[in-house]
């Protein structure tokens, strides 16, 4: 009993070492630090994804600074527990204002080492109508200058500057997407889009499914088409309810799904390993 007490205990401890990355082992070793999600399907949901990625990566001693780019309709304040901006304060401030203190708009969360710069809910649309996509990277240029990661919350609307903007400056892109048909669809007439445009799609490569429920799907056609499966999230009710209630998954969930922990892991190396 005390021997397979033993090998339990170091099938675990090296499972745990696997989901473990500290930042120190990568000091100066990134050449890449900003990151896009967008997504491609219905039922996905990237603020889930992106606040329960940016705190485990926080945990690991990187200073993160997650980006809420859905201008028209921001959220990762609510997931993040971040007290809402102010009309014209957060993102629309730094837009407007080249000399705008990132300090004051860049608010740091209940979680240490991570930030979170959004637009307000109570801003205006046509307030972001007249940015162009040269502001846009000029903006995510600045904050890459403060942060050892950038996470951003891309809104899959490709005329708008600030989708073509965040997908210019990733330096790897993520499409999210669910067990749906149209996901392939989605993603090849979006890059077609951007491609037309002159914006770079070769570093949006990389799929990350979510709320999987184990159906019969088929994934031959999207490595077929030299997409990457990064990942696949199982379906967390228990997730959804917690950022409700402005609770992280992964840290105030008493009975956080073993596999959820195993593929966010995997999103991690992906973005340490630059590839």
């Amino acid at each position: 009993m005390e021997r397979q007490s033993k090998t339990i205990n170091k099938i675990r401890e090296k499972a745990a070492s696997r989901e473990q990355f500290d930042a120190n082992a990568y000091a100066g070793k990134l050449l890449y630090s900003v990151f896009g999600f967008i997504s491609s399907t219905d039922f996905t949901d990237n603020a889930i994804l992106i606040s329960n990625l940016g705190y485990i990566m926080a945990r690991q001693n990187f200073n993160v600074c997650v980006v809420d780019f859905k201008v028209f309709y921001p959220n990762l304040y609510l997931y993040l527990d971040v007290p809402q901006n102010l009309r014209g304060n957060g993102l629309l401030a730094v837009l407007k204002d080249d000399k705008a203190d990132l300090r004051e708009e860049v608010k740091p969360t209940k979680y240490t080492g991570l930030y979170l710069l959004s637009p307000s809910p109570q801003d205006l649309m046509e307030e972001y109508f007249d940015f162009s996509v040269d502001k846009v990277c000029e903006v995510i240029e600045i904050i890459k200058k403060k942060f050892d990661i950038v996470l951003i919350d891309i809104p899959n609307n490709p005329p708008l500057e600030f989708c073509l903007g965040a997908m210019k400056q990733s330096h790897m892109g993520f499409f999210t997407a669910s067990e749906r048909i149209d996901a392939l669809s989605n993603i090849t007439r979006l890059l077609d889009f951007v491609d037309s445009v002159g914006v770079s799609v070769a570093k949006f490569t990389n799929i990350i499914f979510m709320n999987m429920q184990d159906i019969k799907y088929d994934f031959s056609m999207i490595k077929k088409l030299k997409f990457k499966i990064v990942a696949g999230l199982p379906l967390i009710k228990g997730a959804a309810a917690d950022a409700l209630e402005g609770k992280l998954y992964i840290k105030d969930n008493s009975l956080v799904n073993n596999l959820f922990k195993k593929e966010i892991a995997k999103i991690i190396a992906s973005i340490l390993e630059q590839k």
